[in-house]
C-alpha cells in the first residue's frame, strides 16, 4: 500500500472526508491513521501508483492527492535531490494555492530546488510541491500526485441536461453518495427512487451496471435521456411502486443501493407518507444486497435516521439549499 493524503474542499468537510476514505476503499485501499495532523488533509492509502489518478478521477469534494516527501530540516536536502532528477517545479502552501511570494518557507523551498539544478515554473511545472504545517508547528513537504477536475461536476448540472426537474441532487453530492457506497466497475447498482437519474449517472460514470425504479413513467423516460447524454445505458429500468415491481430476473442481487428519498411537493409518492414508504422500500431491497453490499440513503434531516437493515457507518448532515438539510447515511450489510 502507498500512503498519502487527499486535500478536501471545505464545502461539506465531513462528507468530503468520508468520500475520500470510501473512494480509496473502492480502489482496494482505505483510510489510515496519520502520524501527524494536517488541516484539510485526509490520510488514505491505495494499492499502487496508478490508483492516485483513479482516486482523483472519482472524487467530487476533493482538490488533489498528495504524497509525503520530507519534513522539517530534511526538506532542503531532499529538494536538492529531487531537483537532480530534472524537471521544473512549483511550490505552494496548502490553503493558499494562488500565492507564496510572501511565505518564507515556500521561498526557501524554491531556492533549495534551484540550488540542486532545478527550475521554477509557476504556470506549467512538471511537478507541484505543497507545504503544510502540522499541529506541532513542523513543516512537511508533499508532492501532488494527481489533481481533481473541479469543473467536471459543473458540466453535469441539471440546467445542462436534456431532462430537467427543479428537485434533483447536485452532481457533486450525487458523486459523493456513489463514492460512499464504494461502487466499483461492473457492480450492479440500484436506485429504487430513480427520479432524473442523477445518482445512477454518477454510478455509471465510475463503471457500475445500472438498475432503477420509478412509479412515474415520464421520469423513467427522462432518466434514460439523461443517461444517454452521458453516453450511458441502463441494464434495466422499471416503472412501478418499488415495494411491488421487480426486474426481469427476480433473483437479481445488487452490490450497492444508492437513492435520494422523495421529498417536497414535486415528488411522486402516490400520496403516501414518505417515511413509511421509504422504510418499506429499503427493507424490501436491502434483502437483495450481496453479503458485502452497501446502501446509501440521502434523506431529510431528522432526530432519528430512517430504519434500514444493516450497520450504520456514516450519518452526515449536509445543507443542500439554504433551508434544506439532507443526511447522507451509509449502511453496510456485512463487514470489510
Amino acid at each position: 500500500m502507498i500512503p498519502g493524503f487527499v486535500e478536501v474542499s471545505q464545502e461539506s468537510p465531513a462528507l468530503a472526508e468520508a468520500e475520500a476514505v470510501s473512494a480509496a476503499e473502492a480502489l482496494g485501499g482505505g483510510g489510515r491513521t496519520a502520524a501527524t495532523s494536517f488541516p484539510n488533509l485526509v490520510a488514505v492509502e491505495v494499492p499502487d501508483a496508478r490508483s492516485w489518478e483513479l482516486l482523483a478521477s472519482r472524487l467530487a469534494l476533493g482538490r488533489r492527492c498528495l504524497l509525503p516527501v520530507a519534513a522539517g530540516s530534511d526538506i532542503p536536502s531532499s529538494l536538492r535531490e529531487q531537483a537532480a532528477v530534472g524537471g521544473s517545479a512549483a511550490f505552494r502552501r496548502i490553503g493558499r494555492p494562488s500565492g507564496g511570494g510572501a511565505d518564507p518557507e515556500v521561498l526557501a523551498c524554491g531556492r533549495a530546488y534551484k540550488m540542486g539544478g532545478g527550475t521554477i515554473d509557476l504556470d506549467r511545472p512538471h511537478r507541484r510541491f505543497w507545504l503544510v504545517r502540522d499541529a506541532g508547528g513542523d513543516e512537511h513537504l508533499l508532492e501532488e500526485s494527481a489533481s481533481v477536475d473541479r469543473s467536471a461536476a459543473s458540466r453535469r448540472r441539471m440546467p445542462l441536461l436534456p431532462f430537467r426537474r427543479p428537485v434533483s441532487l447536485p452532481p457533486k453530492l450525487a458523486r459523493a453518495a456513489v463514492n460512499l457506497a464504494r461502487v466499483r466497475p461492473s457492480e450492479n447498482v440500484l436506485d429504487p427512487f430513480l427520479g432524473t437519474g442523477a445518482l445512477l449517472a454518477e454510478a455509471g460514470l465510475v463503471g457500475g451496471h445500472l438498475y432503477g425504479i420509478d412509479r412515474d413513467a415520464s421520469m423513467v423516460r427522462g432518466a434514460l435521456r439523461n443517461l444517454s447524454y452521458f453516453g450511458l445505458t441502463a441494464e434495466e429500468l422499471a416503472v412501478g411502486d418499488a415495494r411491488e415491481v421487480d426486474f426481469a430476473d427476480p433473483t437479481r442481487t445488487f452490490s450497492a443501493i444508492v437513492t435520494d428519498a422523495p421529498y417536497g411537493r414535486s415528488s411522486s409518492t402516490g400520496g403516501e407518507a414518505k417515511v413509511e414508504l421509504v422504510t418499506e422500500v429499503m427493507e424490501r431491497w436491502s434483502r437483495r444486497l450481496t453479503p458485502e453490499g452497501r446502501l446509501v440513503l440521502v434523506a431529510p434531516a431528522a432526530e432519528s435516521p430512517i430504519p434500514v437493515p444493516g450497520t450504520l457507518r456514516y450519518r452526515i448532515p449536509v445543507r443542500v439549499h439554504r433551508s434544506l438539510t439532507r443526511e447522507f447515511c451509509l449502511y453496510e450489510r456485512g463487514h470489510r
